[in-house]
């Protein structure tokens, strides 16, 4: 399971290099149609994302736009958003769930089937993000943000070639490295180096990797969540697993530190933007969702944020620095090797158990 973004990673550390003036006439144009041209100011549009994951400053502009009220509340977690969706105590309009999350979430008859009419700015999404295995079909969710999961060095703590998730093993970095305290990501991170996939379900490679992991154990200094950030910035540890969204900022206060994709390959994480079943606003939803499709917005919005962005329009308006950066976008050849977290269903009941074993070993 994916670390929730903790965004302030860009937002206090990097000025804007573009002060952008948006001109949304695809949306003015959309809402002018869809929606009648006129602004019924008891329209409340309800949207649920995680903490800090967007420009707010475009909430107010796209409700100057259109005339429609935003209502915006946070969750920390996917699961907490899930269980909130799931009682129906709130009916959202939109929801911003991981990967595997919109797989769940639309096996379970969460998610209402977008339509795309609506979003005629959903043309700008790359096409290597369409009919991903999470939503085959692209029915159920739109694109929203993107990353990676790989290693985070120091370069003059760490005098060995950096390509291979087997560094993590390697007892000359005894208690100077950072894991994950995560069941998917460290499982993932061992399942990986063992060959398998990051999603599998079977028992005895579940266990292989578990046992990875118990042999690890000793070499780590900390299992860690959004501590390690500030831990590797301060040189506490050689090395550690981190998500590439995390990495400019640390380079940025840190510039001894360096961030790989394994040669095995790795996570490739998607959050998407997705309309729960409860929803009352879908069209309204839509007329969101086909504003922050807009490249310029979605420029702004990227910048904002410091991940990735799906939009290739968007990524090329960004500053050369952002839009050039080989960590948050790799090559193909490297992404290629990479895969999505899935919803494992029941399996993970075993993932569970072996990192109860891990932790208490």
């Amino acid at each position: 399971m994916r670390l929730i973004k903790i965004n302030n990673k860009f937002k206090n550390n990097i000025v804007r290099a573009m002060s952008l003036t948006i001109v949304l006439s695809s949306v003015a144009i959309f809402t002018s149609g869809c929606l009648g041209g006129g602004q019924d100011s008891t329209k409340v549009l309800n949207v649920y994302n995680v903490g800090d994951y967007i420009d707010e400053s475009l909430i107010s502009e796209f409700e100057e736009q259109t005339g429609i009220d935003v209502q915006y509340s946070t969750y920390d977690t996917n699961e907490m958003m899930y269980q909130k969706v799931k009682s129906g105590s709130t009916k959202y309009d939109l929801v911003f769930p991981s990967d595997y999350m919109v797989q769940k979430m639309s096996r379970e008859g969460l998610l209402k089937k977008i339509n795309y009419n609506n979003i005629p700015n959903f043309k700008y999404i790359d096409k290597s993000f369409l009919n991903p295995k999470y939503d085959p079909t692209n029915e159920y969710s739109v694109p929203y943000m993107w990353g990676t999961l790989g290693i985070v060095y120091n370069k003059n703590m760490v005098d060995d070639k950096v390509d291979s998730w087997d560094i993590l093993w390697d007892k000359k970095y005894t208690r100077n490295m950072l894991m994950f305290d995560s069941v998917r990501d460290s499982m993932g991170v061992a399942l990986k180096k063992l060959g398998y996939s990051m999603n599998s379900v079977d028992k005895d490679q579940i266990n292989a990797a578990k046992d990875l992991l118990i042999k690890q154990k000793p070499l780590v200094l900390a299992y860690v969540n959004d501590d390690g950030k500030d831990r590797m910035i301060a040189g506490e540890a050689a090395m550690g697993v981190f998500y590439s969204g995390d990495f400019p900022l640390m380079k940025e206060e840190n510039d001894d530190l360096e961030y790989i994709i394994p040669s095995e390959g790795s996570n490739k994480w998607t959050d998407a933007i997705c309309i729960p079943q409860t929803a009352d606003n879908e069209d309204w939803a839509e007329a969101f969702i086909n504003f922050l499709c807009d490249p310029k917005v979605n420029a702004r919005n990227t910048e904002y944020i410091g991940y990735s962005t799906p939009i290739s329009e968007g990524r090329n308006l960004l500053p050369e620095a952002l839009k050039n950066n080989k960590s948050m976008y790799p090559d193909q050849a490297i992404l290629d090797k990479c895969e999505a977290f899935l919803d494992i269903q029941n399996a993970i009941k075993e993932y569970d158990k072996a990192w109860i074993e891990l932790k208490s070993y």
